[in-house]
């Protein structure tokens, strides 16, 4: 039997319910850790929303957002799939990452590499039925996927490749959406990408030790005790850039109480990291999930005028 993995929840649904054969599968996708699937849905989900508020329609497409769910879980499984292909001789030296399924040995580098094509075409399939701009945007987005898994080897920023990567869906369902790109969408994207910066930074913590004996490079081991103070710079300027996202898309008053509540989690957050407590450092890093829904919750409530 499969012992869960560090950073998964030991009460992960993977471990606890699904069958024996499937488990190496789903966990290559993550599906054992499902905050990268919100972390990857969610700016997408704003675009989304943002667009339907600038344009006075209140609320989002259904359609679009459950297209987008499930293009962001099969992405975020491919992506992972395809990260641990490249990274297997550094994860099999880093112990929150070594008992993955391809430095374990439980599935082979050529299945992977199977397990990847199948969740692309599938979302190909998805990807189809938006307008030309936002398949133009999808596919761009590759390159942005194809290069992340060799940033930790050349810049102590992968942190913010990743913000390049996981808040493409920020520009692509405001595209799908309108079928039109304009301001809102690109602070939109801005901003996200100073809140991925921000909280992969604290998710970096957990590997401080073993990046450094890898020499693997990320903004924590860059920024050292300076990261707490650092990651509330970033969380600031992903605050600003959401507020003006809101302010060019000409948002009503009411999405600003959920947009200030967003702020104070995001504050919250850089206070309370310590460099020293991996357990604390992930649980912040999962509560991102709840802070990028407080801020489609604002983008949707923008929507409702007086």
């Amino acid at each position: 039997m499969t012992a869960p993995l560090p950073d998964a929840a030991p009460t992960n649904w993977v471990d606890r319910h699904a069958p024996e054969a499937l488990r190496p599968w789903l966990k290559l996708g993550r599906f054992d850790r499902p905050t990268g699937v919100w972390l990857l849905m969610l700016p997408g989900w704003q675009g989304i929303a943002l667009a339907a508020a600038a344009a006075e329609q209140r609320l989002p497409d259904p359609r679009l957002l459950l297209l987008f769910l499930l293009g962001a879980a099969l992405m975020r499984a491919a992506g992972c799939a395809y990260n641990d292909i490249v990274d297997r001789d550094f994860d099999a030296k880093v112990a929150r990452t070594a008992g993955r399924p391809i430095p374990s040995g439980q599935i082979s580098v050529g299945q992977a590499w199977g397990f990847v094509v199948a969740c692309c075409l599938i979302s190909l399939a998805i990807l189809l039925s938006f307008p030309p701009l936002a398949i133009a945007l999808g596919a761009g987005s590759l390159l942005l996927v194809a290069a992340y898994p060799f940033m930790k080897r050349i810049t102590w920023w992968p942190q913010a490749w990743l913000g390049l990567t996981f808040n493409w869906g920020a520009l692509l369902g405001f595209a799908a959406a309108t079928g039109t790109l304009g301001w809102p969408a690109i602070l939109l994207y801005a901003s996200g990408i100073f809140w991925t910066l921000g909280y992969d930074t604290i998710y970096a913590v957990q590997d401080l030790e073993d990046d450094a004996l890898a020499g693997v490079k990320s903004s924590a081991r860059r920024l050292g005790d300076a990261a707490p103070r650092a990651v509330l710079g970033f969380y600031a300027a992903a605050t600003f850039l959401a507020l003006a996202a809101a302010y060019t898309a000409g948002l009503g008053p009411l999405f600003w109480p959920p947009a200030a509540l967003f702020a104070l989690h995001l504050s919250r957050q850089a206070q309370r990291l310590d460099l020293s407590d991996t357990g604390r450092a992930l649980a912040l890093f999962k509560s991102n999930a709840l802070a990028g829904f407080i801020l489609f919750v604002a983008a949707c409530a923008g929507g409702w005028r007086p």
